[in-house]
């Protein structure tokens, strides 16, 4: 080990106390993978962006590239927010990963109806498809190196293989490879990811890997495969982790961690009815505990798929804000982060970067 790598801790020890010449997270995993972090524009104008600048190397928007915020009608774009973000992560030489070009989730009503409120065909939207995708990637062609193409089309029923989104409704499973095609076209030097969650359930990750698998076959321009990681204290365990990761990189794809935090209450998806949501809101020694140890964990198995994983994303900053607050209960805080709402590093932060 070089001198350098021994004084790491002692000079992050430094930065926290006031020192600017410290190292970061990107630092620690300069060899590995990038490190990044999906952001708001506020974030970048608060006190975070010294931190994000000090530990991340890699940028995604949370929500400003998402197709509601940034299409709100078939004649506007809002390009302000996905704008600044972009500009900052190339002020700080930062890559950029794109998030999303197609969802169920945040794609706006128009998308779907015509201007009397029925609903479009599958001709129309698709060319509306299109032109969304073309403007969004044309614009930052050159600037944005991967995309998430398409989220969470799979189903988490285990009788069900695609989502019954209205994308598919309308179009059958052919928007999918359509959606890849066109943001190959706008840009054809970026990378293009399916994104999804779940991604640990055995049954889910046989169907993602389907999924791409057909992708593949059909020769369709999918290039790696992006695993959300929306994880807790709970799950997923390491021969959990370690088989999924070890299944999706046979696909022969990039393999990229794309939203990751931990909770630091039990997951509920599958147990809400054997038992009550944790509502205690504060931050235990025993709960953070338990989080640094999956962190631990996982980041151990990621540096094991060092080969395959080319990039890691947090999903936000700090505890200060996370998508996990009020959700799945409402008026619950979470603390899924490796940095606390003051933004200095938590137990979980010296588990991923002490190795």
């Amino acid at each position: 080990m070089s001198n350098t790598i021994r004084l790491l801790p002692l000079l992050l020890l430094l930065a926290f106390k006031g020192y600017p010449q410290s190292p970061g997270l990107k630092t620690y995993y300069q060899d590995y993978f990038p490190i990044g972090v999906a952001v708001s524009p506020r974030a970048l104008h608060s006190d975070e962006a010294k931190l994000i600048r000090q530990q991340f190397n890699s940028l995604t928007a949370e929500n400003a590239m998402k197709m509601g915020p940034l299409h709100p009608s078939e004649d506007t774009y809002y390009w302000k927010d996905a704008d600044s973000i972009v500009a900052f992560a190339l002020r700080n030489g930062m890559r950029i990963r794109g998030h999303n070009l197609c969802w169920h989730n945040q794609a706006p009503r128009w998308f779907f109806t015509n201007s009397a409120g029925d609903t479009v065909s599958k001709a129309v939207l698709l060319q509306r498809l299109k032109a969304h995708i073309t403007a969004v990637v044309s614009r930052y062609k050159g600037k944005i190196y991967a995309w998430d193409v398409v989220n969470e089309v799979i189903s988490d029923k285990p009788e069900e293989f695609y989502r019954n989104s209205e994308f598919y409704r309308i179009c059958g499973e052919e928007y999918i490879a359509k959606a890849f095609q066109y943001a190959h076209e706008a840009d054809p030097d970026a990378l293009l990811f399916y994104n999804d969650y779940n991604e640990i359930d055995p049954v889910k990750r046989e169907k993602i890997y389907r999924l791409v698998k057909n992708l593949q076959a059909a020769g369709v321009p999918v290039h790696g495969l992006g695993l959300q990681a929306h994880w807790a204290i709970n799950e997923p365990s390491e021969s959990q982790l370690d088989s999924t990761l070890q299944r999706f990189s046979e696909l022969g794809v990039q393999l990229q961690i794309t939203e990751l935090d931990i909770s630091v209450y039990p997951k509920e998806h599958s147990a809400r009815k054997a038992r009550p949501a944790d509502t205690a809101t504060t931050l235990t020694r025993e709960k953070e505990d338990r989080q640094a140890a999956v962190y631990r964990m996982c980041f151990a198995l990621f540096r094991k798929y060092r080969d395959v994983i080319t990039g890691v994303t947090f999903w936000n900053v700090s505890d200060r804000h996370s998508w996990l607050d009020n959700f799945p209960v409402r008026g619950r805080k979470d603390y899924p982060l490796l940095f606390d709402k003051n933004l200095l590093p938590k137990k979980a932060f010296r588990e991923v970067v002490e190795f």
